[in-house]
């Protein structure tokens, strides 16, 4: 049988670095961009076991799940671990990161979290950027569930690691990421024994292979068809204007958030203050009568594609998280998200919905 996604030409080494090339202006960054073949996880625990290690401090901004994960691989490396974990209704601040700084001065190495998709916050990474460029520490970002949805600029806030992934606000593929690496950092994962070398986890098995060579040998296969849905995600985005994508995704998280108000039922915005919502997701808390878990799966079962999810883990009874980006960062998503959650309410028997107020309060909103 012959299919488009068969028997197609090898990507070439060039076409591979016109797409490295094309994240890099996505990202206003000169540093250098790698792209990895694997989700966003690759990239985001080769980092951290490539710059750190035994001798490294490394302090850990807490303010979501994949912050506990970062604290994980970092003592597995060897490093001494700082953690600063925050409520995740809220966000990290400058400050909080200055006085950990005092309170530990031998950090060398900060890991945070820019937009938390699971429990939707959004942290100030320029603000913090400044303190951990005056404190001379290596600044790791994980901006997966940022990039797209709101600026995302290594150079200009001093992110010395900075990890990409297509899936959330960009509406691309799942199967690759990208990493921007400064020279420091590279410096630093060369001065790491323990940094993975001839390893699916080494970054730097890339630099010296990959970018020293002048990027005219591939270390391994490329994963075809990833690499040609991002090279079309990004031809879309340039096409759009990033600045139109990111508005589209602020109109929504406003719009949800607005919506979720006057619907009633007892929904709350999670995150308390809205300049620590994240653009790419809104969470609500759902009224202490019901439970989360279970009022998705209602609305679910009245349509299966409303981008919907419980919280997970210890916020599955509590929370419930609208996925408003990417193809979703629409007010038909956004609309259609608000009336299936009140509808699954007013099936438990909760008083105070009114789906009307919730559709003009979204409609309001968005765009402001």
């Amino acid at each position: 049988m012959t299919h488009p996604f068969l028997d197609l030409a090898p990507l070439t080494a060039a076409r591979f670095a016109s797409i490295e090339d094309r994240v890099a202006r996505l990202l206003s960054t000169e540093q250098d961009v790698v792209i990895t073949q694997g989700e966003a996880l690759l990239p985001l625990e080769g980092a951290i076991r490539g710059a750190a290690g035994p001798g490294t401090t490394a302090l850990n901004v807490i303010t979501g799940p994949y912050g506990q994960t970062f604290g994980d691989w970092l003592r597995d490396c060897g490093a001494t671990v700082v953690d600063l974990a925050v409520p995740f209704h809220t966000a990290v601040t400058a400050e909080q990161i200055l006085d950990a700084f005092a309170a530990h001065p031998a950090i060398d190495f900060v890991s945070l979290v820019h937009a938390e998709a699971a429990t939707g916050n959004t942290n100030p990474v320029a603000a913090i950027g400044e303190v951990v460029r005056e404190h001379g520490a290596l600044f790791y970002l994980d901006a997966v569930a940022s990039v797209g949805a709101e600026p995302v600029l290594p150079d200009a806030w001093g992110v010395d690691l900075c990890v990409i992934g297509a899936q959330k606000a960009m509406g691309g593929p799942a199967g690759v990421s990208a990493i921007s690496v400064s020279e420091r950092a590279w410096a630093r994962m060369a001065a790491n024994p323990h940094a993975p070398r001839r390893s699916y986890l080494s970054l730097l098995d890339w630099k010296e292979r990959w970018i020293d060579g002048g990027r005219r040998a591939l270390l391994h296969a490329p994963a075809q068809l990833e690499m040609l849905a991002l090279e079309a995600c990004l031809e879309r985005i340039e096409s759009a204007g990033l600045d139109a994508v990111m508005a589209r995704h602020a109109s929504a998280a406003a719009a949800t958030r607005a919506g979720a108000l006057a619907l009633g039922g007892g929904l709350e915005p999670y995150v308390r203050e809205a300049h620590d919502a994240a653009p790419v997701a809104t969470t609500l808390r759902v009224p202490d009568a019901v439970d989360a878990s279970e009022l998705v799966a209602k609305a679910l079962t009245a349509d299966p594609a409303l981008p919907l999810a419980a919280g997970g883990g210890a916020l599955a009874h509590e929370m419930v998280r609208v996925n408003h980006y990417g193809p979703d960062a629409t007010p038909g998503a956004v609309h259609a998200s608000l009336a299936g959650l009140g509808a699954a309410l007013a099936e438990f028997g909760v008083g105070g919905v009114d789906l009307e107020a919730g559709r003009r309060a979204a409609e309001g909103a968005w765009g402001k």
